[in-house]
């Protein structure tokens, strides 16, 4: 459906989403651990419920207790069907680690979005270790087919593709009876993601260790039940919050301080432009005031890039915007997209390989603009909306229940001018 914002003031206070990353790693984890987990307050996304079923075809018991997942696991076996990740990278990556641990072939596809997404670098690595790890249309990407078990001791992998690639070699090796060195032959991009899997692998008794260049994971470890509430998004906060920067004052509950996620960065990163920022003890405030332009790393934080290059076109003065050149193989090509959308809203932005260049401040004018399926670049088109002169038209909306199911009625609460779905 289409979404039509106009000129917005906002103020309020909403939730942040649980966040994603979280989600998609406690319920793999929790399906390979032998007994009963409980994850409280998942996120019920689209991409989520898409690695839910996954695990539940591959042997997983699941049961719904209000807003929590209890989770029976340990048995894994082979999927009688093929696995649709629907429009889920991180789906996708992480259970094809999983499925090389089967001696039957898996099958896993997804829509026609995720099958133009890379893969090659995973299955290269996979088939090094033995395992018969093919791309159905023998171009690197889904549907692919996956037949184990994994066997070898070494692999080999580039770091600066995809962080998920990585993780599902993690994830995977722990239930392999040999130990397993992974070997990252370019610098590993999007660090905090691996961090936060060696982390929880830690919650469900599970250990790899780090080595000179890569990692190191023991052989014949088993996971642990483990329960935990799922910490709130700050890859989501960010949208709400760079909302409050630009059209008013938002507060952003349900963001725990010491977390580990990288996209926490959002918080000094608005400050740095000059946002004002209050702390509390789970929420994080941001209000409208005057911004100074900034050069921004955004290696390890990627998914940031859409809104802060939003928030640059306000900000007196050229920032730049670097060290993203894995956006061009996310849902979108995430740096064109963007700089595409505010280029037709009258930005005064430049493309750059690995990021953007924006002049400002600039008046941002309404008009009807496209979001690719993204659900980052239409949510980061609704927040440009809320300061444009004029009526701006996204074409669809539904793509926010990827990561953000109530973004959009999280807008109209605080204030903003949304003429409804049509």
């Amino acid at each position: 459906m289409k979404l039509d914002i106009s000129k917005s003031s906002i103020q309020g206070v909403v939730e942040a989403p649980p966040s994603k990353s979280y989600t998609h790693r406690a319920i793999i984890l929790a399906g390979l651990a032998m007994g009963e987990s409980v994850i409280r307050k998942p996120l019920l996304s689209d991409d989520t419920l898409a690695t839910l079923k996954a695990m539940e075809q591959f042997g997983t018991v699941v049961k719904r207790e209000g807003q929590d997942f209890i989770l029976r696991g340990g048995r894994l076996n082979a999927p009688l069907e093929e696995i649709d990740c629907g429009n889920s990278g991180t789906t996708l990556r992480l259970l094809t680690g999983i499925a090389s641990l089967l001696s039957s072939t898996v099958t896993l596809t997804g829509d026609a979005s995720l099958q133009q997404r890379p893969m090659r670098p995973l299955l290269n690595a996979l088939s090094s270790m033995g395992v018969s790890a093919k791309s159905s249309r023998n171009d690197g990407k889904a549907p692919i087919l996956i037949r184990g078990p994994n066997e070898g001791r070494w692999t080999h992998i580039k770091g600066d593709i995809s962080s998920q690639f990585i993780s599902s070699l993690l994830i995977s090796s722990a239930l392999k009876d040999l130990d397993t060195e992974i070997i990252l032959t370019t610098p590993l991009k999007s660090r905090p993601y691996v961090d936060m899997t060696i982390q929880m692998m830690e919650w469900f008794d599970g250990r790899c260790y780090e080595i000179k260049n890569g990692f190191r994971v023991q052989g014949g470890q088993t996971y642990r039940p483990y329960s935990l509430t799922i910490p709130g998004d700050y890859s989501s906060a960010a949208y709400p919050l760079v909302a409050g920067a630009l059209a008013g004052k938002v507060t952003v509950k349900g963001l725990s301080l010491d977390d580990r996620q990288g996209d926490r960065k959002i918080v000094d990163i608005l400050e740095s432009f000059g946002v004002t920022i209050s702390r509390g003890d789970d929420q994080i405030t941001a209000e409208k005031g005057a911004l100074t332009a900034n050069d921004v790393n955004l290696s390890d934080s990627p998914d940031l890039f859409p809104i802060l290059a939003v928030l640059a076109t306000q900000a007196n003065g050229i920032s730049r915007l670097y060290g993203a050149s894995h956006l061009r193989h996310k849902e979108s090509d995430r740096i064109h997209a963007t700089v595409t959308f505010l280029k037709t809203m009258g930005a005064d932005i430049e493309e750059r390989e690995d990021g953007c260049e924006v002049r400002g401040p600039t008046p941002l004018k309404g008009n009807k603009v496209e979001t690719t399926g993204d659900h980052r670049i239409m949510m980061a088109e609704a927040v440009a909306a809320l300061i444009a002169d004029g009526a701006t038209i996204i074409n669809e909306s539904e793509s926010a229940s990827i990561s953000y199911p109530s973004f959009v009625d999280d807008l109209r609460r605080l204030g903003a001018n949304i003429g409804g779905d049509s």
